[in-house]
């Protein structure tokens, strides 16, 4: 999830958790280790393909990060001598947040390794967009209340209600999730759409839309749900992979690489003078925020390069059409030829 979001999920969980022991300091301490995990985005890892696979790995590690934890508590009790006593529950207390943190970012798309390094596994169960403002604000609205009246036993349990609350939306997003991916499963077979997989994910800021991406050997296809819709099916436009463009690179390491954390959910493309692999788990056809190039162009082959990022192409124009698309029924969108 965003640092904003995650400073206040530790705040909150802190605050939960000692709140009545040590005050704002809960809090406080909570918002820290909240951000420690993301702090690998300035660990240099090499080229873009290595930044962009390795962040969410090791520093989001369940083992990684209980190791730490005394570390963590060591430089908490120098900070607060006068709170030795609660040495055990500062340990409780660190890897609590340390471990809500990488919890919930499984819930997001990306890939966070948190077996590392028993498995490198990138979990990535996309049922929560990176940023949803229905998950942070009840956290932000609790901590404020709980630093408020920190002294009152009411500022604690709004601090717990506002938990609950986002918790209960992590809980919603699952069950829209499946719902929707069933929904998929059954349109594609009455379509008749022969696929490899597909993943169902909400649309940027919300849990109400949601997002089809469906692998079908060289194409791909990608259509959208409303949970207000009022038919079961689900409209795909159809995409070219341009999978031979890499035939000539299968052994290169960017390419392998890119194909193992997207889980297969990728696209090639040839780009003025290279070779771009996108993440097609990330953005809105055809704006994808995690593209790559590879390979230059070359003949009769392309010739392996460094990865680099390319520039993010992104259309802020699109979301105001998203969000009109929750509410419009499927029908009445190609009857007037808009496009999502």
């Amino acid at each position: 999830m965003d640092s904003i979001t995650q400073m206040a999920l530790g705040a909150a969980v802190g605050s939960a958790l000692l709140g009545r022991k040590v005050g704002a300091r809960a809090a406080l301490w909570g918002a820290v280790c909240g951000t420690i995990p993301d702090l690998d985005v300035f660990i240099p890892m090499g080229d873009a393909v290595a930044a962009f696979t390795y962040h969410r790995s090791f520093s989001h590690s369940l083992f990684i990060l209980a190791a730490i934890t005394p570390l963590v508590v060591w430089l908490i009790l120098k900070i607060h001598p006068q709170t030795q006593k609660l040495r055990t529950r500062w340990a409780v207390f660190v890897y609590a947040v340390f471990a809500t943190h990488v919890l919930l970012d499984c819930l997001t798309i990306y890939g966070t390794q948190i077996f590392w390094p028993l498995s490198e596994y990138p979990v990535s169960l996309g049922s929560v967009f990176i940023i949803d403002p229905a998950y942070t604000v009840p956290l932000l609205i609790g901590v404020f209340v709980a630093l408020a009246l920190r002294h009152r036993d009411k500022g604690r349990w709004v601090n717990r209600l506002g938990l609950v609350v986002s918790t209960l939306y992590l809980v919603w997003g699952l069950g829209a999730q499946a719902y929707v991916r069933d929904l998929a499963r059954e349109s594609l077979k009455q379509q008749g759409v022969d696929y490899e997989r597909f993943l169902v994910q909400p649309t940027p800021f919300n849990s109400l839309l949601w997002r089809v991406v469906v692998m079908s050997g060289e194409r791909y296809h990608v259509g959208y749900y409303s949970l207000l819709d009022k038919t079961p099916s689900i409209h795909l436009e159809s995409y070219e992979r341009s999978l031979d463009l890499l035939d000539s690179l299968t052994d290169h390491w960017p390419v392998q690489r890119l194909a193992w954390f997207t889980h297969g959910f990728y696209a090639v493309d040839a780009e003025k003078d290279g070779v771009v692999i996108a993440d097609l788990r990330m953005g809105v056809e055809p704006d994808y925020v995690f593209r790559f190039k590879v390979a230059a162009l070359a003949n009769p082959h392309p010739e392996p390069i460094t990865a680099v990022r390319m520039p993010r192409s992104q259309n802020f124009n699109r979301l105001p059409a998203l969000w009109h698309r929750v509410w419009q029924d499927p029908s009445e969108q190609r009857h007037t030829g808009k496009e999502y």
